[in-house]
């Protein structure tokens, strides 16, 4: 074991069990974006650092990339998001489409961060954006999404909610006690996004380090403890509206703290935690105007987010939603009863496939009972059994495992008495 070539530090392994986990919730979201219309797509997995320089922020792109020169002297990066790459890619044939555009991606993205429970260096994240709306209808759709997707994984309205809240809104209200400075307001925005990842008196240090006196912090705490500020705002009036009528206001919360860190969002803003308020958020994204035209194309808004499959499998285990794991893809097995029949049981393997049904042939030389055992753990239902008496009566037998029956029938009905047991 000493000799064995550890992994690098924040990937993961994807064996049987965990690969299951990841289609699963790779068809549960091809689903849920399907099912409101949108288009499947995706990126290169490198671009140049210069993508993201611009406006996915300062921390992103000198502490979390893996950057590293080509052989050319370009900086490429491994892509730590996917939203950049979209904008870009509208931007190239942005007057060929017809819009708003839907579209979704699922695949693998890398950030240099320190390993944690819900964070790793390697994830798959689910990206999805509407291109082209600039309606408060629009926001709540992608909000929607988010719960359409609970709801279908089965995590309640009680376990997991989505916060919603739009920089305009806190734009003005900021404003009105007294932060008028643009760069000020930037720097509660971030003074905002950490509110709940640092102790009170450190948080309130903090602030009046950041700038703020004691009377704009004491305004501050208030406007952030007041639930119904979403009533101020004719956007968000229209958000909520929207989404009763979208059936997912059970899942949805106003949350004035709710910011997000990248700088390209310029309306609505949110994100999707565990009620329990344990670990990270599960997702968060929002509206922005300017990416396409930061990266050379027309002003043109969107909306949209990005969900990471390491926060949403603790989530799903938490409450229990995975389904359960069949180590063995196959319906049935095939057994070999001595090797002087194994072309024979490849045969009905075969004819058994031609069927459509998935087929495991045991085809190394083994007892019939560790076969049968094989097949009991590797959770297939039916076996078929083909021993010398059955093979000159042209004949075999075939077993129900879950049943727990059997029968033995020519060979040309075994495909009808699985049927009948299956119906």
């Amino acid at each position: 074991m000493e000799k064995i070539v550890a992994s690098i530090k924040g990937t993961r392994d994807f064996y049987p069990e965990d690969m299951a986990v990841r289609s699963w919730l790779y068809a549960k979201l091809r689903e849920v974006s399907e099912s409101f219309g949108y288009q499947e797509y995706d990126g290169p997995f490198l671009e140049k650092i210069d993508l993201y320089a611009a406006k996915s922020g300062e921390e992103l792109v000198k502490e979390q990339a893996f950057v590293f020169p080509d052989r050319g002297g370009d900086l490429i990066t491994l892509r730590p998001e996917l939203t950049p790459t979209l904008a870009r890619m509208v931007a190239q044939r942005q007057h060929q489409f017809t819009y708003p555009l839907r579209w979704w991606s699922f695949g693998p993205f890398w950030r240099y961060e320190r390993p944690q429970k819900g964070r790793t260096r390697e994830f798959f994240q689910w990206n999805i954006d509407l291109i082209g709306s600039n309606s408060p209808e629009g926001d709540a759709e992608l909000v929607a999404i988010c719960a359409a997707f609970f709801k279908n994984v089965g995590l309640k309205p009680n376990q997991v909610g989505v916060f919603v809240n739009d920089r305009r809104l806190m734009d003005g209200q900021l404003v009105k006690i007294g932060i008028t400075s643009d760069a000020l307001r930037k720097t509660v925005f971030k003074l905002i996004d950490r509110r709940d990842k640092m102790l009170p008196t450190e948080w309130d240090g903090f602030a009046i380090e950041s700038g703020l006196n004691l009377a704009q912090l004491t305004d501050l705490k208030k406007m952030l403890d007041n639930r119904a500020l979403w009533k101020e705002s004719p956007e968000l009036t229209r958000v909520f509206a929207a989404l009763d009528a979208l059936g997912a206001s059970a899942y949805v919360h106003f949350d004035p703290q709710i910011i997000r860190g990248l700088d390209y969002y310029t309306a609505t803003v949110f994100e999707a935690r565990d009620l329990g308020r344990e670990g990270r958020a599960i997702l968060g994204g929002g509206h922005y105007d300017n990416l396409v035209e930061d990266v050379g194309g027309e002003p043109l808004p969107a909306v949209g987010f990005a969900m990471g499959d390491v926060m949403t499998r603790l989530v799903l285990e938490k409450y229990n939603c995975l389904p359960e794991f069949k180590p063995s893809p196959a319906d049935i097995l095939v057994t070999v009863f001595e090797p002087s029949l194994l072309e024979h049981s490849l045969k009905i393997s075969a004819s058994l496939r031609e069927a459509g049904f998935k087929v495991s042939c045991f085809i190394e030389d083994s007892k019939l009972p560790r076969q049968l055992k094989y097949a009991d753990k590797m959770g297939i239902r039916f076996v078929v059994i083909v021993g010398p008496d059955e093979f000159a009566a042209e004949k075999a037998t075939v077993k129900d495992l879950a049943a727990r029956q059997q029968a033995t029938v020519p060979v040309d009905d075994i495909l009808p008495a699985i049927r009948r047991w299956l119906a």
